[in-house]
């Protein structure tokens, strides 16, 4: 929402705790031309991975987000796969007052 794309969200698993959001624009492909020689293992679109991290786990849920298909890496959408491990202990989080 805030990057202005809606994903398409994918899920094959029988135990309904992986799916993938599927971008068929990405916003971050835009600042990068081509990758530098040498550096073709550079993930840009990561910082996207770390963005969904977080905000799953400002609401207790421990997550595994990685790229599985990059449009960067010439691939023809950008494909992000999301695993759910479990949810966080909220006491951990509270404040003391």
């Amino acid at each position: 929402m805030y990057l202005g794309i809606t994903p398409t969200v994918t899920c094959n698993n029988a135990s309904r705790n992986e799916f993938s959001l599927i971008l068929d624009k990405n916003p971050l492909v835009e600042f990068v031309e081509e990758l530098p020689t040498g550096r073709s293992s550079l993930c840009y679109c990561n910082l996207l991975c770390g963005i969904i991290r977080g905000a799953l786990e400002m609401v207790h849920l421990a997550a595994d987000v990685t790229f599985l298909q990059d449009r960067l890496k010439g691939d023809s959408v950008t494909e992000i796969g999301i695993t759910f491990l479990k949810k966080l202990d909220e006491k951990k989080y509270r404040r003391k007052k």
